[in-house]
């Protein structure tokens, strides 16, 4: 095996363990036992379990980010709220054991750490759309950093009770944060569909 296969053997045995068990859970013995390592390799490579730990989570975040960021263009408001939704959803349901490792050690709720700091950017991104939107429309482009926090959290919450719960499928749930995000409590649709399919 290469040095950058082992590195990438390290990375999946890691990635799947801090799922399974989260940071504190998981030992750097434990990663070699279940890569046929020895420690020293693990070492070797990442200095220790909280340098493996470290690029899971960077890469993690970029994926996410990356995903996030690239459904963001243009278009009518409520297309990209759709798109948006059914990304993060997207992640979760295709990057679980991905989404439970940012999630698991730093809580949305959290003012610090990496899914957090994970939400701020992506909320800064809705944030820059809505804000043309909003001058587009004579609303104050300044409630546009509210809105976008307030899409962006109500989402990613979402997010964290699906990443167990599962039901309803996808485009339901991304369907009807839509129709939350869209219509608001006084107008919800009693059957919301996304309109991209």
């Amino acid at each position: 095996m290469t040095g950058a296969e082992r590195r990438q053997q390290l990375l999946n045995v890691a990635r799947a363990l801090f799922a399974e068990k989260g940071f504190d859970g998981t030992s750097v013995e434990e990663i070699a036992q279940r890569a046929n390592v020895s420690k020293p390799v693990v070492y070797e490579h990442f200095g220790g379990k909280e340098g493996i730990y470290a690029v899971v989570v960077d890469r993690e975040t970029q994926l996410l980010l990356d995903r996030m960021v690239s459904t963001l263009h243009g278009g009518h408001p409520r297309a990209m709220l759709e798109q948006a939704a059914s990304a993060l959803l997207g992640y979760v349901e295709e990057s679980h054991d991905g989404f439970r490792i940012l999630v698991r050690d730093s809580p949305v709720a959290s003012s610090t750490g990496t899914f957090s700091t994970l939400l701020n950017d992506i909320a800064s991104q809705v944030e820059h759309i809505l804000g043309q939107q909003f001058a587009v429309r004579g609303y104050d482009e300044k409630l546009a950093a509210l809105y976008a926090q307030a899409l962006v959290g109500m989402v990613a919450l979402t997010g964290q009770w699906w990443l167990d719960a599962r039901k309803p499928k996808r485009d339901e749930v991304a369907a009807h944060l839509v129709n939350l995000a869209w219509n608001g409590l006084s107008n919800l649709e009693h059957k919301p569909r996304l309109r991209l399919h």
